[in-house]
């Protein structure tokens, strides 16, 4: 691999982690408001979702940026998923690989909906989606931008995916891990 690869793709890891700097309760309340202005969109666009999420046993929503240079792409985010029964919060980060041809940066948001318990619990307790994807993605402010279903390897899972801004034409597959923040879940549960 060449040096220069190499430290691009390291350049694109740098701006694909979410900013350090903010305390817990300060990332706490920025996915907060993330969720809440990803599900007005989502209702905005996709009315039956409202219902839809009713009915579920929980939901998730998460905010990514990926970057995707030549054969290589990273990213990072971070979510929350909402146990609807329940009304707790499992607070959750994320990070995807991908190997494919492209280039860009994609901003983007996904809302899982989770239609059994197994499936809600398996994916708070497991996390792990593997998808192969194919789209291209473009957006300027108010101009252009795209919301996509999605069939995830899950089963029981609705997923809606909305792009926020950036650019990205892209083939490739896509590992995606998610996982507990257990520093965002340890604070709040001990509140």
């Amino acid at each position: 691999m060449t040096n220069k690869l190499l430290g691009g793709i390291i350049i694109a890891m740098m701006l694909a982690l979410p900013a350090r700097a903010d305390s817990p309760a300060e990332k706490r309340e920025k996915i907060q408001v993330m969720r809440e202005e990803v599900l007005a969109e989502l209702f905005d666009q996709r009315p039956q979702a409202r219902a839809e999420i009713d009915e579920a046993e929980g939901y998730a929503v998460f905010s990514n940026v990926g970057v995707q240079i030549f054969l290589l792409g990273a990213g990072g985010g971070r979510g929350v998923v909402r146990d609807v029964k329940s009304g707790s919060d499992t607070y959750m980060k994320m990070a995807t690989a991908s190997v494919g041809i492209g280039l860009g940066i994609k901003d983007f948001r996904a809302v899982f909906i989770f239609h059994s318990r197994d499936s809600l619990n398996d994916f708070i307790e497991h996390g792990w989606d593997f998808t192969g994807e194919a789209d291209a993605a473009a957006r300027s402010g108010d101009k252009g931008g795209e919301i996509g279903e999605a069939a995830s390897v899950r089963k029981k899972v609705s997923v809606y995916q909305f792009t926020d801004g950036g650019l990205m034409l892209q083939a490739s597959l896509h590992g995606t891990k998610y996982w507990q923040d257990k520093k965002l879940n340890r604070l709040e549960k001990s509140r």
